[in-house]
């Protein structure tokens, strides 16, 4: 079968390279794609504003490619087309897609919504104030006090969460939010959250639910191994945040026990509360938990795979990702047979000087390919590109020049933790472009982030 996938970053590569291995698969069309699906096996990058078989008809460029490149399944990577109800679009022109519509998209669109929904159907999750009135706001947090978190309710590219150590923290959060206009709209509400103290982890879901009769009993939500992804930007959770320096999977803090708890607490009620609020919701879900003295506590839902979680997790599968995604789409999830590799995946990113902040772009990467295949890793782009315009009689060089803050990830699997750890390191040795920067500590006891001040 010939898929398309939506997205451009180091996730939507992930899911383009393990949904490759699959038997099933022949071709996927990647809009728009980055350098690193532009190389990968099966994979195709379409850029929908140089497609010449595009027409002004009014009917979606993604259906008018999915249909040309006769693709009978989609899958969403990022959240903001989800949000936007490219699912709803996908299945309107009878194209399977994997990826929530847009009701259930609106689980990550709104922090609001999803405290709503939190507290309606009794998920774990901390205590919460939503607010439109930036005066009230402060006055709340005047008699509330701190430490608290503060969470433009919109989409905001992960700008839009700050974690106030002190009143005068909080206070300035709430003028930076709701009225700088640093996040836009997104800012306009605010939630503001009691603080967790604990550490954080990251469980990926695939998710089955739908509203169709035959299938309603059969929904579910399967959970994949536990990760971790550390956000702060150096070493030992230090700096500020990013989109993600690092992750690691499995998670040896992660016991049977908490994940037990996880699902009672968290996930059984999820599940209802989809299935009550009648979402068709067929895709993914990513549950932000803080482990806590009393337990798991939900922090967010995406309501997609993570980023760079993925590059962590997809590793360690030892199914076929692809008839997977048809299990979730037919309704049979609850019947597919999970397996996972036993061993460790350790993935630190390297990002451009300067990230989070300004950054330049254009820079060429160079990639030593003897110890890059040594190491064993699988180099996931991110923000990089096909540079057509140069060549180079460097035999390290890879044609890809840098595009973005997040460059890459280089994921390398062990039997063990350390030896994971110390192949990824060596290939993340092996890359090379001006003004790279990375962590050094992914994975290693102290580097993850707590929700401790």
């Amino acid at each position: 079968m010939n898929i398309i996938v939506v997205g451009s970053g180091g996730r939507e590569h992930a899911i383009c390279w393990k949904l490759a291995e699959s038997p099933l698969v022949e071709k996927i069309i990647v809009i728009p794609g980055n350098g690193g699906t532009a190389k990968e096996k099966k994979c195709r990058n379409i850029d929908i504003s140089s497609c010449t078989y595009i027409k002004d008809d009014g009917t979606s460029p993604y259906v008018q490619i999915a249909k040309h490149e006769e693709c009978i399944m989609a899958v969403i990577g990022p959240e903001d087309p989800l949000a936007e109800g490219l699912a709803d679009v996908f299945w309107a022109a009878d194209i399977p897609c994997i990826g929530p519509k847009k009701a259930g998209a609106q689980l990550e669109a709104s922090k609001d919504f999803a405290k709503s929904f939190m507290r309606k159907y009794s998920v774990a999750c901390a205590a919460s104030e939503t607010f439109t009135d930036e005066e009230k706001a402060k006055n709340y947090i005047k008699k509330h006090g701190a430490p608290v978190v503060i969470k433009a309710d919109g989409l905001a590219a992960g700008k839009g969460v700050t974690v106030a150590a002190t009143e005068e923290d909080a206070l300035a959060a709430v003028t930076d939010i709701m009225d700088s206009g640093r996040v836009g709209e997104a800012g306009k509400k605010i939630v503001i959250e009691d603080y967790l103290e604990g550490v954080e982890i990251s469980v990926l879901a695939a998710v089955s639910v739908t509203q169709e009769s035959a299938k309603k009993e059969a929904s579910r939500i399967i959970p994949f191994v536990p990760a971790r992804d550390h956000k702060r930007l150096k070493d030992r959770g230090q700096g500020p945040n990013t989109g993600g320096m690092g992750a690691v999977c499995p998670l040896s803090d992660v016991t049977d026990e908490i994940m037990a708890q996880f699902r009672r607490d968290i996930l059984t009620p999820t599940l209802k509360g989809l299935i009550a609020e009648k979402f068709d919701y067929r895709g993914f879900i990513f549950f932000g938990v803080m482990l806590t003295k009393d337990g798991p506590k939900l922090l967010e839902y995406n309501v997609r795979l993570g980023d760079p979680e993925t590059q962590a997790v997809l590793p360690l599968v030892d199914f076929d990702f692809a008839a997977m995604c048809c299990s979730i789409i037919n309704g049979t999830l609850g019947q597919f047979d999970f397996k996972w590799k036993t061993g460790y995946v350790v993935a630190p990113c390297i990002v451009s000087g300067g990230y989070p902040g300004n950054y330049i772009k254009g820079k060429p990467i160079t990639i030593q390919k003897k110890l890059l295949e040594d190491s064993g890793a699988k180099v996931f782009i991110a923000g990089a590109q096909l540079d057509r315009r140069t060549t180079s009689s460097d035999p390290n060089a890879t044609g890809l020049v840098t595009s973005g803050g997040r460059v890459l990830a280089c994921s390398t699997y062990g039997n063990t933790f350390e030896a994971a750890w110390k192949k990824a390191y060596e290939a993340v040795s092996a890359v090379h472009f001006d003004n790279e920067f990375y962590r050094k500590d992914i994975g290693l006891p102290g580097a993850a982030e707590s929700g401790k001040l």
